[in-house]
């Protein structure tokens, strides 16, 4: 990661500075330009084979609102109508054949550039409109849209280059010489992305654009500033036009127009376990008609778990869950939301985490001592409250800390603490997707029932944690633990998994596994051909046993 070169006070000063001058910012529909006074959508043109495809704004105006504050606006953008999506399958596929043919060395430089870019001329931009569009506070966003962000265009184009380096056996080079080189796939790629992590987005478009694809990139509503500059950003370091092709739209609009095309390579999502059964339900529905099987990609949800050993370090469990489970108001993919802790280290584990708890501040994200700031929309606000609501009159549970909700300005949630008698309830059980963290007090004597318990209680199979000094438990609860997550920590919390170094993605409903920051994930975006190539004449037809 680059770090930037300007010092604190200046770095604070210049974000602030940010914040005030994107506050009217307008974005477009689809594939061009940005708007210079938010109000209006320019045309934007796409040369693709001598001629120039314009597209205009739609009647489907959108207002994407501070989430901290929804009196404010943050931008104006409209939604692509289907012959919109259409047209643009068109540009991504004809632009695909052309881009694949561009030297990889070329198609990296362009990566490192872009990254370059990310980290220096655009870092506190891109930081600014994550905090601001996306409720993070400062520390979150840096994480996010700086240093992940910059990591997965880096990392992903080194493990590209080196990846790519693999040739097949030749056993006699001067006879017969093998080779392997690494096509992008026919066709075109979705790219549907997410809320939550500004970093997401740019991999899931950018990551197979870098291997020879064309991609139609639907960011969330949601995210849409923060995705829209990396697009920008990307184009500036020198992406062609029609690369990647940035198309804010409706879901099922989008998701109907992609998997009706025959064109369709592959699906690359993050998002709701929902959402991606509909797209995978019609991709199956389609697949006679498609010209080669897609590729489908998907991180979904989780009910990560955080499991405590009667040997556990104390301090060490409070501080990390506490950080696990509220960070980013709990909308982590792979937040802390279900907990185990045996009775005889509840009450101090209790007590750590109400003392810490209490010390929280929930505000706006541009104050730069804010802990967590608001959910990000009134749909998770209404989920999220539905579940306190439910603690609050079940007789199983009891919150024990926070429990408030305040729409009036922002969707503030204030980080919950539950503690559940049961260890079935719906609480532990259902992704939630905000700051409840359910507990679950186990009798010691009952480790390896509560084990069985982790695993079976939920669908996913995301991250999770186990707490212990005993160094024998890790060994053991790794193996009873072995499918209930894709990333699997030990005296560490469940989040923060960093580029390079735990990649990525679950099992079970909480996605495909193909493990993003990882160095095979690249060649998921890849149709590899195997080339032989004979320097000797075959002379004969028959084989030496028919010979006379």
């Amino acid at each position: 990661r680059q770090e930037s070169s300007e010092d604190d006070t200046a770095a604070v000063s210049k974000l602030i500075s940010i914040i005030s001058s994107l506050s009217l910012t307008g974005v477009m529909s689809f594939l061009g330009e940005g708007t210079d006074d938010g109000d209006k959508l320019q045309n934007c043109s796409l040369e693709e084979k001598g001629y120039e495809l314009r597209c205009t704004m739609t009647h489907d105006l959108q207002i994407f609102l501070k989430p901290h504050n929804h009196q404010k606006k943050i931008a104006k953008f409209y939604y692509a109508t289907s012959d919109i999506v259409h047209r643009a399958i068109e540009v991504a596929t004809a632009a695909q054949a052309k881009w694949d043919r561009v030297p990889f060395e070329e198609r990296l430089n362009i990566w490192h550039r872009a990254a370059d870019l990310m980290a220096t001329k655009y870092r506190m931009q891109l930081n600014a409109a994550t905090m601001l569009g996306q409720s993070k506070t400062a520390v979150q966003a840096e994480i996010d849209s700086a240093a992940e962000l910059i990591d997965f265009f880096r990392f992903n184009a080194h493990a590209a280059k080196e990846i790519t380096k693999y040739q097949p056996i030749s056993e006699d080079p001067s006879i017969t010489l093998n080779s392997m080189r690494y096509r992008g796939i026919e066709g075109f790629v979705a790219a549907v992305s997410p809320f939550n992590f500004t970093a997401i987005g740019g991999n899931l478009a950018f990551t197979p654009a870098l291997m020879g694809n064309g991609v139609l990139w639907k960011p969330s509503d949601t995210a849409l500033l923060s995705n829209y500059i990396i697009f920008k950003i990307v184009r500036e370091a020198g992406l062609p036009p029609g690369v990647v092709n940035f198309v804010p739209a409706d879901g099922p609009v989008f998701g109907d127009a992609i998997t009706a095309s025959p064109h369709l390579a592959g699906i690359n999502f993050t998002g709701s376990v929902p959402t991606f059964n509909r797209l995978w339900t019609q991709v199956g529905q389609n697949v006679g008609r498609y010209r080669s099987y897609p590729r489908l990609i998907g991180e979904c949800g989780g009910k990560n778990y955080h499991f405590v050993h009667p040997s556990a370090d104390v301090t060490s469990v409070v501080n990390g869950t506490i950080r696990s489970a509220f960070e980013y108001c709990g909308q982590k993919c792979s937040a802390c939301s279900r907990m185990y802790v045996p009775q005889s280290l509840w009450p101090k584990i209790k007590a750590g985490l109400l003392a810490e708890r209490s010390k929280l501040k929930v505000s706006d994200p541009t104050e730069f001592d804010t802990f967590m700031a608001a959910v990000i929309d009134d749909k998770a606000f209404t989920r999220i409250k539905s579940y306190i609501e439910h603690a609050k009159n079940s007789s199983n549970l009891t919150i024990i800390g926070g429990g408030k909700c305040d729409s009036s300005k922002g969707y503030f949630v204030e980080p919950t603490i539950v503690e559940s008698k049961d260890p079935e309830d719906k609480i532990i059980k259902e992704e939630i997707f905000g700051p409840v963290l359910s507990i679950y007090p186990y009798k010691d004597q009952e480790i390896e029932s509560t084990l069985r318990l982790v695993g079976e209680s939920t669908p996913y199979a995301l991250t999770g944690a186990v707490f212990a000094t005993d160094q024998l438990i890790p060994v053991y609860a790794l193996e009873e633990l072995k499918q209930t997550a894709g990333n699997f920590y030990i005296n560490d919390k469940s989040t923060g998994s960093v580029v390079g170094q735990q990649p990525f993605g679950g099992s079970r409903m909480s996605g495909t596994n193909d493990k993003a920051g990882g160095p095979h994930y690249v060649l998921r975006w890849t149709s590899p051909q195997a080339i032989k190539e004979t320097f000797v004449p075959l002379t004969e037809w028959k084989y030496p046993y028919m010979s006379d």
